[in-house]
């Protein structure tokens, strides 16, 4: 859930989705990453370390001061930075860290900078090159093309639900069961129960489980507690008129005037996001939140906007029930306080027609690069294998840096090579490898 995207590092992904969905323009869109930061009243191109040149002249001073500074200083410095927050600093100075990096990332990740480390980042952060941000500035250029996902596809139709149902469909249906909870795991006996009192031997468990929930069953609390993870609110609009965002993909929001971090057109992924231009529909609301003017079902065109919203104990959300106007019904506070939000950040206008609501609440939406994960990780996974478990996966391996799609499925077909034939698990072991280039030495299908 929420605003993820496909890339891929690995040739066996490209044709394994490619089998399972089908290949070209009437399986996928390609899209340009169009992603922007709204901060300042503006829109700032993505990543916003590149694009200085479009704040004001006083923000523009004091990020390049910083990033002058933190390049002096990162030359003298001793060994690594002992956390994010000190790496912030050590490569973007205290000017970026302040008015973007540190906001932006406690939205993100619910939890402060300096109680996270640092051995994750590899790909996900942009750093900076100082001479080429001064030259922008002077330039007044814009400078967007950084990063793995410049360039992603999407399907055409059934979001990105329809690419794993498509996988599914590669495998034999007797092996699968949907709408059955795993309850627990007995390592000594090797039996896994679900909730409707089903039990299944095993030899070998491959478990995507969240690691913290695992351990706790297995009588590891004390490791458990050694890891966080924030959980994710996914609240989504449909609105009827024309999109007024052009091409823009995802949008970042380091500011306080609204409770989400990232806002996705998820519109402009896909025509069939949407309802058909003729389909008719009431209005539940207006943009704020207040009685439609009038409520009668009518054609569109429409398109909608999926907000993400990130919780923990650092960052508590408020979930009291409240009222929407019209006929949109009640829901979590989380989802009007959106409303207000997007209104703040001009992605919506007072006045829209509202005609979908969505919210959702992920108990386990981020695995935390906390400061004492690796610590955990280091113990945990290779006592659960030498119990014949392997735990993988977003939430099992509890790996940030090896956490998006292409991860996980990779993440998968290495752990079960692992179990069959001994081979080694490059992806789980090796994250900087693997994200450094595209991999083409395990194939899905022979060329």
């Amino acid at each position: 859930m929420g605003g993820h995207v496909i890339f891929s590092h690995w040739e066996y992904f490209d044709q394994l989705l490619d089998t399972a969905l089908g290949s070209g323009p009437d399986a996928w869109n390609t899209l340009q990453r169009v992603s922007y930061v709204w901060i300042r009243d503006r829109w700032v191109a993505y990543p916003f370390q590149n694009n200085i040149s479009a704040l004001p002249k006083e923000d523009q001073i004091k990020c390049l001061t910083g990033l002058v500074e933190a390049k002096v200083s990162n030359t003298t410095a001793l060994g690594r930075p002992k956390n994010f927050d000190e790496w912030i600093l050590r490569v973007m100075g205290p000017g970026i860290a302040d008015l973007f990096m540190r906001p932006y990332n406690f939205k993100v990740w619910a939890i402060p900078t300096n109680l996270m480390q640092c051995n994750w980042l590899g790909e996900r952060v942009a750093t900076v090159d100082v001479d080429r941000a001064i030259t922008n500035v002077i330039n007044n250029k814009e400078d967007a093309g950084w990063g793995p996902n410049a360039v992603f596809r999407f399907p055409t139709s059934g979001g990105t639900g329809a690419i794993w149902k498509g996988v599914a469909k590669l495998l034999p249906a007797e092996r699968q069961r949907y709408g059955q909870k795993v309850v627990s795991i007995d390592k000594d006996a090797k039996i896994v129960t679900l909730d409707n009192g089903h039990k299944y031997q095993y030899d070998s468990l491959v478990s995507t489980l969240p690691l913290d929930i695992t351990l706790s069953w297995l009588g590891k609390e004390e490791w458990a507690k050694g890891l966080q993870h924030s959980s994710s609110h996914i609240i989504g609009f449909g609105i009827r008129g024309e999109c007024p965002h052009g091409t823009k993909c995802w949008l970042y929001f380091p500011e306080s005037n609204c409770p989400f971090y990232r806002c996705t057109v998820f519109s402009n992924y896909a025509k069939l996001n949407c309802p058909a231009d003729d389909a008719k529909l009431p209005t539940l609301c207006k943009g704020d939140g207040s009685d439609p003017e009038n409520a009668e079902a009518k054609a569109g065109p429409y398109w909608s906007l999926m907000f993400e919203v990130s919780e923990s104990n650092y960052k508590p959300i408020n979930q009291e029930q409240v009222k929407l106007g019209g006929t949109a019904g009640t829901w979590s506070d989380v989802v009007r306080d959106t409303l207000v939000g997007a209104i703040n950040t001009q992605l919506m206008q007072a006045g829209d027609e509202v005609v979908s609501i969505y919210h959702r609440r992920i108990e386990h939406g981020y695995p935390t690069p906390s400061l004492g994960r690796d610590e955990v990780l280091d113990k945990a996974l290779p006592w659960l294998q030498q119990h014949n478990i392997w735990s993988r996966g977003r939430f099992g391996s509890y790996k940030y840096e090896v956490a998006n799609q292409d991860h996980s499925l990779m993440l998968g077909v290495e752990c079960v090579d692992n179990v069959l034939f001994g081979t080694k698990e490059l992806t789980l072991a090796f994250p900087d490898i693997v994200n450094a280039k595209k991999n083409g030495e395990l194939l899905y299908k022979k060329k």
